[in-house]
């Protein structure tokens, strides 16, 4: 077996406390006199051993004390010597402080109980008041080195779990900073695709017929919208660069898109739709609604809407694309936008999918509900639907004849 390393502190104890006890017995000071064992080399034994315990104080605290304690006994059969003594107390400290949780709460009641026994067996043999004064001797040598160890393994466990603390806080704000930076750049994603994604489809289709058809006219019709929706993209990208970049602190929002655009942003679908043999059809039954939705529910309203439009201007068939708006009897906004299925002639545009991602991560944010893919119309032609509920508040009105 290998005892483990004793900590440099114990050493430097050890030597102090033996170097000290041998001085004091060199110039013959003892705690006794008319002792049983009267050799007074024999005063050293105890003293060595408990030195030699101190250097365990740390590493081997239950046993320090198990073997202290016998040598604290043997020196009262000799003359004594106060510094054997005194290296008990700090090893009845010692296995408090370091020892095992169990043995820590055992080691205060054991000592005390050591006391009151030790006090009333003199004083029942001995009949005077000399048994109280051995019984205080004795709480100070072994209770109070206990109950003070107890005292400070308490505040040292307070403090750890303090620390404990404070590090597991840091640590969730950390995670909690992480996840915001996170949904910050996913919000950052979702508003520049969305602002920018219909502008450069309209730019790519445009590009590629003006490149592909030999027309003066078609071709200088192809450049006007380009020219449009380039400078609109551009407005919008600067836009956007701007707010990352404002670091006054000002409070006032920037304006953001409102149902009341979807008008202008239908006409300019069908402007950059027009060649592909699109049309476009604005149906809202909110008509006559006075009810105020809130800003969030109109801008993730507006953005599906204008995503739809882009994906239809990549993907739709030549046919009618058709947007509509209504209300849920529990005051609900639905959203829906259907187009036409199937191969499209001329130019295409390539597409990501991260739009559809980005209209079911603004659904989701709002708790509402959320579906797209194909259906079957009651003509029996194949569509392309996406539908939305964006939940609002309380109304008595029909959900609109779409969404069923």
């Amino acid at each position: 077996m290998t005892l483990p390393r004793p900590h440099r502190d114990d050493l430097l104890i050890a030597a102090g406390g033996l170097a000290i006890g041998l001085l004091m017995w060199s110039f013959g000071l003892h705690t006794q006199t008319d002792r049983l064992i009267t050799a007074r080399w024999a005063t050293l034994i105890p003293l060595v051993v408990m030195a030699s315990m101190a250097t365990l104080r740390r590493t081997m605290p239950q046993t320090a004390l198990g073997v202290g304690t016998l040598a604290l006994v043997a020196d009262q059969f000799t003359y004594g010597s106060l510094v054997t003594a005194l290296m008990f107390t700090d090893l009845v400290y010692s296995a408090v402080v370091y020892g095992k949780p169990a043995a820590a709460r055992r080691i205060p009641y054991t000592t005390g109980l050591i006391t009151i026994g030790v006090t009333i067996g003199f004083l029942v043999w001995w009949q005077n008041a000399i048994a109280l004064l051995v019984g205080l001797i004795t709480g100070m040598v072994s209770f109070l080195p206990a109950v003070t160890g107890a005292v400070v393994r308490n505040h040292r466990q307070a403090a750890d779990a303090a620390r404990l603390r404070a590090e597991q806080t840091a640590l969730l704000a950390e995670m909690d900073r992480s996840q915001a930076v996170v949904a910050e750049r996913a919000r950052m994603a979702r508003e520049l695709h969305d602002m920018v994604a219909n502008h450069l489809s309209a730019i790519a289709i445009h590009s590629t017929a003006a490149l592909s058809l030999d027309d003066p006219a078609t071709t200088r019709q192809a450049l006007t919208v380009i020219r449009e929706n380039s400078v609109e993209g551009l407005a919008e990208m600067r836009r956007l660069i701007g707010l990352l970049r404002d670091s006054s602190g000002d409070a006032e929002p920037a304006a953001a898109p409102t149902l009341d655009g979807l008008d202008a942003l239908v006409s300019q679908a069908a402007t950059n739709g027009e060649s592909s043999g699109l049309t476009f059809v604005l149906d809202d039954s909110r008509s006559g609604d006075a009810a105020a939705l809130p800003a969030p529910v109109e801008l993730a309203a507006y953005r599906i809407v204008q995503e739809s439009l882009t994906n239809a201007l990549k993907h739709a068939a030549p046919g009618q694309v058709r947007v509509e708006l209504g209300r849920c009897p529990d005051g609900g906004l639905t959203v829906g936008v259907t187009s036409v299925l199937g191969g499209q002639p001329g130019p295409r545009a390539p597409g990501s999918g991260a739009g559809l991602v980005g209209m079911r991560e603004r659904v989701a944010l709002l708790d509402g509900e959320f579906e797209s893919g194909p259906v079957t119309a009651d003509d029996g032609r194949k569509e392309w639907r996406v539908r939305a509920v964006l939940p609002v508040g309380t109304s008595d009105k029909e959900p609109p004849a779409w969404y069923g």
